[in-house]
């Protein structure tokens, strides 16, 4: 019997799903001001976006609070993913693609670097073996897509990396679709990258916290750099308990403000 699919359609939106940090906010174990707060905007999951784009969703990375994201913006279908790296909290809740497959009647694609394919394989190794499954849905199909640097396109929409460094060891990319650009995880954007994120209205970037990182921008950090970028409006995303929501977008500039799970984002 075919599955009924609920969805809800958003098209021409992105909705940022997470916008916590690795830990998520409340954190376990965590009595701070902002934990404790219950503030439906200082709750954030880990990580994630969502576009709507002309042939489908594309889903950016699989946080492991993938499932309660989706379920709570009623997103019924994921059409196609795009890694932005291969840390475990936007990779390890890629299981939750199992039921995708039979919606679509096909693998799901995965749009990732080499390295980052080379870790969900070894994370997921049940999904990538020779064995015969024991039934349907016992593990997601899938097909990767290696991408680098270059534009590609997906669901009919061409999509542009953005090289991003997350701290010294890790490159990561950033994704840019029309005049709206999502950058997670970094503390430093190179030089050549600054070019690819000319005249956008909208920007989501890593905004840790207030005290430096070494593999995030700070608040102060980040406004710099969004001063630099120039888009008619930040958010800014991956943020701890540090930040809470009210406090902190009251001292930040004029079109700059921190992002919530849940908040759509036209795409221009």
């Amino acid at each position: 019997m075919a599955k009924t699919v609920r969805t809800i359609s958003f098209p021409g939106q992105m909705i940022l799903l997470g916008t916590g940090t690795s830990v998520g906010v409340p954190s376990i174990g965590c009595g701070c001001s902002v934990c404790t707060s219950g503030h439906p905007k200082n709750q954030r999951t880990r990580c994630s976006a969502i576009l709507g784009l002309a042939g489908g969703n594309l889903l950016i990375d699989t946080p492991p609070d993938l499932r309660q994201q989706l379920v709570r913006e009623g997103i019924g279908i994921v059409h196609a993913v795009a890694y932005t790296h291969e840390h475990a909290d936007h990779i390890f809740g890629m299981d939750d693609l199992r039921l995708f497959q039979f919606y679509l009647g096909h693998p799901v694609p995965l749009f990732c670097r080499e390295v980052v394919e080379s870790k969900l394989r070894a994370a997921f190794d049940y999904a990538f073996a020779d064995i015969e499954p024991t039934h349907a849905g016992a593990a997601p199909r899938l097909e990767f897509h290696r991408i680098d640097t270059d534009s590609f396109e997906v669901l009919g929409t061409r999509v542009t990396p953005i090289p991003l460094k997350h701290g010294p060891r890790f490159d990561v990319l950033g994704f840019r679709v029309g005049d709206v650009a999502y950058c997670t995880d970094c503390n430093e954007i190179p030089e050549s990258s600054f070019s690819l994120l000319e005249g956008l209205d909208t920007l989501v970037l890593d905004g840790l916290r207030y005290t430096p990182h070494v593999t995030h921008f700070n608040l102060e950090q980040a406004i710099e750099a969004a001063r630099r970028i120039g888009a008619r409006r930040t958010y800014f995303t991956h943020c701890s308990c540090e930040l809470d929501y009210e406090s902190a977008n009251q001292a930040l500039p004029a079109g700059m403000e921190l992002a919530y799970d849940g908040l759509r984002i036209d795409l221009r």
